[in-house]
């Protein structure tokens, strides 16, 4: 087994924002190594504001994140490309060792 130092990084954002498909064509044009999205069931946002889901209003504000990872270099300069592109405000990343 091998392993490659790369780097993870997460965009947070809200559902009913076009950031997602957006973000996807992106990461997609950039043919990036990996990229997993998760639909959060609640969240908590920089304002205070909860975001959930309840069986009495169904919210298109849920947490969404997406989750991509690749060498470090591309992945520093997908995040520079997001941020001008979309105005990305949560984006998170960390060094990580894939094990291939």
């Amino acid at each position: 087994m091998s392993q490659r130092e790369i780097t993870i990084a997460r965009v947070y954002t809200l559902e009913g924002h076009d950031h997602l498909n957006q973000t996807l064509k992106i990461l997609q044009h950039e043919e990036v190594a990996g990229v997993t999205v998760i639909r959060g069931i609640a969240g908590i946002g920089s304002t205070g504001e909860l975001h959930t889901s309840s069986l009495l209003s169904l919210s298109l504000e849920l947490p969404i994140i997406i989750e991509f990872h690749d060498e470090p270099e591309k992945v520093e300069s997908i995040i520079a490309t997001l941020k001008a592109k979309l105005d990305l405000k949560h984006i998170v990343s960390w060094p990580a060792t894939a094990h291939i």
